[in-house]
């Protein structure tokens, strides 16, 4: 079987799932080709996981200033190039279009009657009985329409629906790698304006925050270690630090979860997906949500103790044997079998 894997490149989310399925592929023997749309293509790093990849524009949102600006958003699309990009994607010589929230693959797939699987956290949206706090209608046509698929496996924290399958997270909570500082805080605020960010930690000289941002260049500013992008030194911080200030992006929610690190997150404004995100994980119990950069909210998060483990699987080898088999109507199995070993939050969402 040859697949393309098409990934959504806004945020390093999808990149970091695709890099756990593309060692299990490689150690699988399973031929598979890469695509990324969504940032340009010298502002990926990190991806030595994929070898000779491609990427192109694709379509993307445009942030300012901690929100989505939806006008710029409408005036940064180019629908004519993206319709070229998809006529111009070879996707013929492929057994399956295997996608995460990718709209030229996807697109690609549709036209050419390859089949297209997705699998993304936007496509758990798809199934009502995940909650949908800040999940409107057209929100579910737009992910639909977005990156068109023949079958849609979502990703959450919790089972709610036989289509929805967890997070594999790569590493394991183990207690003498990821016992946390305890004043140590890991802070990742992309979409903010790091001077912004900066002024929120200034006042709390008692805590050591390592901010990485887009923005940033390896220096300190007294407590304020601020870091430029890496893969590797970001998960080192994420293992043992105390806790993780975020936007509510659905990936390094699950990976602060699985190793036991209390979540203080800022959902970007404007952005249902991590809206809802930050939600769903109040209402488990499982975070600490501030609407703006609120100082009195980070006050009292850093008096909290809020820290829950989850047990989300780190080999995706289930999948991919079922993705290799062809039997791709039949998720009931799959679902089962890669829930029976999470340990589940039983409280109820609201």
């Amino acid at each position: 079987m040859k697949i393309l894997y098409g990934v959504q490149g806004t945020g390093n989310g999808h990149t970091t799932r695709a890099r756990v399925m593309a060692n299990c592929f490689r150690d699988m023997g399973v031929s598979v080709d890469y695509f990324f749309t969504g940032r340009p293509s010298k502002n990926y790093f990190d991806m030595h996981d994929f070898g000779e990849y491609r990427s192109c524009r694709g379509l993307s949102f445009v942030t300012e200033h901690g929100q989505l600006n939806r006008l710029k958003t409408l005036q940064s699309l180019q629908f004519g190039e993206f319709i070229r990009d998809v006529k111009q994607l070879d996707v013929s010589g492929y057994d399956l279009i295997f996608n995460d929230f990718e709209p030229v693959s996807a697109w690609a797939g549709k036209m050419a009657k390859v089949p297209v699987l997705a699998m993304s956290h936007q496509a758990s949206y798809l199934y009502s009985a995940v909650p949908q706090f800040a999940i409107q209608p057209w929100h579910r046509a737009l992910i639909r329409y977005f990156a068109p698929a023949d079958i849609h496996l979502g990703v959450h924290w919790q089972p709610f629906d036989k289509h929805i399958i967890p997070p594999f997270i790569p590493y394991e909570a183990e207690q003498e790698q990821c016992a946390s500082i305890a004043n140590k805080v890991l802070v990742y605020l992309p979409f903010e304006a790091l001077e912004s960010v900066i002024e929120l930690l200034k006042d709390f000289p008692d805590k050591e925050f390592y901010c990485y941002h887009p923005e940033a260049q390896n220096s300190s500013r007294q407590h304020i270690h601020l870091r430029k992008p890496s893969r590797a030194g970001f998960i080192q911080d994420l293992k043992n630090t105390s806790g993780v200030i975020a936007n509510a992006g659905f990936e390094l929610s699950s990976e602060a979860l699985k190793l036991g690190k209390k979540l203080l997150l800022k959902p970007l404004e404007g952005q249902f997906e991590q809206q809802n995100n930050a939600q769903t994980l109040a209402s488990l119990g499982l975070a600490q949500v501030m609407n703006y950069l609120n100082a009195g909210a980070l006050e009292e998060w850093l008096n909290s103790s809020m820290e829950h483990s989850i047990f989300f699987p780190s080999d995706p080898h289930f999948l991919v044997e079922w993705l290799v088999k062809g039997q791709w109507h039949d998720v009931a199995s799959l679902h089962q079998h890669l829930w029976r070993d999470v340990n589940l939050m039983f409280k109820k969402v609201a």
